[in-house]
């Protein structure tokens, strides 16, 4: 909300407030103040000039050479571009030496050989933006009224000399989102009552509304309150110079003298009002209803919307000709040939207002209005001096009385609320004096019975409520500044992780001392990547407004995201990548009942590039899929689950290479998959080779851990025996390292594999595996007999099981 200082001075004694005084006692009552801004600061020699003379330039088709009279005894001549100079216009002039917007200085010159003293000025070059300058001056110069004396500096003109308050507006403070309301609010501060001076309305009695228009309204909740007034006989012009400053200044582009009131009516009470060619509406009848699935209605932006039930809209009887709260109709807009007008001022259903701006993306100061609430006491009383302003700036005549299709009837919101209470909450000695003179300065009506306050809110003030409401008002106007500070009281608990919350750090360790780094990728991401590397079915979670198409769905996965680091990366020339992520997944049911998706903690790893840098006397190493295995194996060993858990070979995964990809399972659960990501894939994303890892978090999280068993080194001596077996190439290292630990009996430690070769000397099909055994017994030496008992056991067993030779 942009408040202007001289606005607010018609209103209240500002004349010993400073505006940045002001701004900062408002950001200490609890309306933050983002900052002030003057907007003729930086700009400096800017005059008011008038066009005597105005030639064409003999050397260019575009330029005149104009004579302006700058409040000197001679004329100046200046050259200019602009397409709508003519003589006897008023302009603004940049005399040699000024500053216009972004610093820039104006120089006496030549163009095209002919002399130029300064500049005639846009109002863009004043600083104004684009979508705030009338449509008739934006692609040329601004004029200026008759009445601007010549020579004088144009701000005072333009308003420019204001400063502009720009306001923070929390939603529950909708109130300060018209001028009135921060009046109020100002004058609470500053312990004085505004005064509004509003237009009086004058009506033509000989007619009334009802011989123009009949209003209907079919369900009151949607429209809790709607009126027409009929303001005939206008004349559409542009509006006078202190109205279109005033909306310039406040961020609204000046359209004409009617629909200019209605946007000044908005800011000035916080009311969206709507104004209709009484003529273009071709009936006599308005109708308020919900849309239907085939009507269309052409919005003011050129637009063909198609309407739904969702929709409330405004219709002629028949066809609807404006979107109820968001946007009028192109076919019944104020043009310059309109005389009669239709004036709507209403209370639309906020939520309805609200989806029908987002269904159609249109969002506007009325829709946000109409979405965070507006005073229902003020709706006619708006309607009245909109009515009245435009009867006076248009030469119209507002006919009597008014069409009204509903009408809110109020009740009055009164809460209660004790002395004793307030202190007991603010830490404060107030005393009823005190409390008295703020309700008082907040306007609210009450009734005092002992210490007990029975407060009638305002109809301006819907955000209280409840007795917590009160005691924030007091606070408020007291000053948060002013509560006594005090040290907090009571008994101190320390605070702890859950087991959870350390595990997740325990792992987070583990993975950086394996050399990872902690990457953060976004939970949004396309429809496309979130699809990728599933772990389960699931539907997709889509945003309905994204801010982009990059970012409109939730993900399902983290290589993703990791994937698209790991490119960022490599287009940088850092090709040793390794990185984890720890976050969350969005999974989707295909359940009606569940609105909300499923969320899962998940761990991804991606690696490429090399594990092992080439130097003087190391060969270069790269990453391979037993690289990202054994930081898996790392990690499990470590929480106590490596027992639990197994791995199987898996072609599943498209976005996986066939040959080199394994679920992780967990006790016979898959919990994640690991391998190298597909060629394809790896190539769409512009990486080179890539493994990848993710696992479901949750469910190790879950999982019991082992409790770590401490055990004395043995003082007796290890035996080591080899083995080595010709396989079938299908049977995996796995199957037969559980097959040993089965058989080899208590005293086995440990099982090694340090070789497997493919090759000649080997049938195909075959592969030879050589595994080294390691016993030890606490107790005693190891004698070979128990050895040799051990390895007859094995090799009996995996003869049995695999058919493996012995070698």
């Amino acid at each position: 909300m942009l408040v202007s200082y001289k606005w607010l001075s018609e209103y209240l004694d500002l004349s010993k407030i400073s505006a940045k005084e002001l701004s900062d006692q408002m950001s200490l009552t609890g309306i933050e103040v983002e900052g002030v801004e003057v907007p003729e600061e930086g700009l400096k020699k800017i005059v008011v000039g008038e066009v005597k003379e105005c030639i064409p330039h003999p050397n260019s088709d575009h330029l005149s050479i104009c004579q302006v009279d700058i409040g000197e005894e001679e004329l100046s001549q200046i050259v200019c571009g602009a397409p709508n100079v003519k003589v006897g216009i008023k302009v603004i002039v940049a005399l040699p030496g000024s500053r216009i917007t972004g610093n820039q200085k104006i120089k006496k010159g030549k163009m095209r050989g002919e002399v130029s003293n300064g500049m005639i000025c846009s109002l863009q070059e004043l600083g104004y933006s684009d979508n705030v300058i009338p449509k008739a001056y934006s692609d040329g110069i601004y004029y200026m009224p008759e009445e601007a004396v010549n020579g004088d500096d144009v701000f005072s003109y333009l308003d420019m000399d204001d400063h502009i308050i720009e306001l923070s507006i929390t939603p529950n403070r909708a109130d300060a989102l018209s001028m009135r309301g921060v009046a109020y609010e100002v004058g609470a501060i500053y312990r004085q009552t505004p005064k509004f001076n509003d237009a009086i309305l004058e009506e033509d009695t000989s007619e009334t509304a009802a011989d123009y228009i009949s209003v209907e309204v079919e369900d009151k909740q949607d429209t809790p309150a709607y009126q027409i007034r009929i303001i005939k006989d206008v004349k559409i012009a542009e509006s006078p110079l202190w109205l279109q400053t005033r909306l310039m200044n406040e961020g609204i582009r000046p359209i004409n003298n009617v629909v200019d009131v209605t946007n000044y009516i908005l800011l000035l009470f916080g009311q969206p009002l709507h104004a209709f060619d009484y003529d273009k509406l071709d009936s006599q009848t308005i109708l308020v209803r919900r849309g239907k699935s085939s009507e269309e209605i052409v919005t003011l932006d050129g637009e063909i919307r198609k309407v739904s039930d969702e929709n409330i809209v405004i219709t002629n009887g028949k066809v609807p000709v404006a979107l109820a709260g968001v946007m009028g109709g192109a076919d019944s807009e104020i043009t310059d040939e309109t005389t009669t007008v239709a004036l709507e001022s209403a209370l639309f259903d906020s939520l309805s207002v609200r989806r029908t701006s987002k269904e159609f993306n249109l969002r506007s100061e009325s829709s946000s209005r109409f979405e965070k609430g507006i005073n229902p006491a003020t709706i006619g009383e708006a309607g009245d001096v909109a009515a009245a302003m435009i009867a006076k700036l248009a030469g119209g005549t507002v006919v009597s009385e008014k069409a009204v299709g509903s009408e809110l009837t109020l009740e009055d919101v009164v809460v209660s609320v004790t002395i004793s209470r307030i202190n007991e909450y603010l830490g404060t000695e107030m005393d009823q004096a005190t409390v008295s003179e703020i309700f008082d300065t907040l306007g609210f009506a009450y009734e005092l019975d002992q210490e007990k306050y029975i407060v009638t809110v305002p109809p301006r003030r819907w955000d209280i409520t409840i007795e917590a409401d009160l005691i924030e008002e007091v606070a408020r106007i007291y000053g948060y500044d002013n509560l006594p500070s005090t040290l907090p009281k009571g008994e101190t608990v320390a605070g702890s992780l859950t087991s959870g919350q350390l595990l997740v750090r325990k792992i987070k360790s583990l993975l950086e001392g394996c050399g990872a780094s902690e990457a953060i990728s976004y939970a949004l991401t396309t429809e496309e990547k979130s699809r990728q590397f599933l772990m389960r079915e699931s539907l997709t979670t889509s945003l309905q407004w994204p801010m982009s198409e990059e970012r409109s769905v939730l993900r399902m996965n983290l290589i993703s995201g990791l994937l698209d680091d790991v490119a960022y990366n490599v287009a940088r020339k850092n090709n040793n990548v390794a990185l984890y992520e720890i976050g969350r997944v969005f999974y989707q049911d295909n359940d009606p009942k569940k609105q909300l998706p499923h969320e899962e903690n998940h761990l991804g790893i991606v690696l490429s590039g090399n594990k092992v840098v080439k130097d003087w006397q190391t060969k270069e190493a790269p990453v391979d899929f037993y690289t990202i295995k054994g930081m898996l194996e790392v990690l499990f060993d470590s929480v106590g689950i490596a027992d639990k858990i197994s791995y199987e070979a898996t072609k599943a995964h498209q976005e996986l290479h066939p040959g080199r990809t394994a679920l992780v399972k967990l006790n016979d659960t898959v919990i994640g998959f690991i391998g190298q990501v597909h060629p394809t894939v790896a190539k769409e994303y512009e990486i080179p080779e890539t493994y990848a890892a993710e696992l479901n978090l949750h469910a190790i999280i879950e999982e019991e851990n082992d409790a770590l068993v401490y055990q004395q080194i043995s003082k007796f001596p290890a035996v080591s025996r080899d083995i080595a077996l010709l396989v079938d190439e299908s049977v995996t290292s796995q199957e037969l390292v559980r097959t040993i630990s089965k058989h080899a009996g208590k005293f086995l430690q440990s099982v090694h594999l340090f070789d497997v070769y493919q090759g000649d000397n080997i049938a195909e099909g075959k592969k030879s595996m050589a595994y080294s055994l390691t016993f030890v017994n606490a107790e005693a030496t190891l004698v070979d007999e128990e050895i040799n008992q051990s390895m007859e056991k094995v090799e009996k067993a995996l003869i049995e099981e695999f058919k493996v030779t012995i070698r």
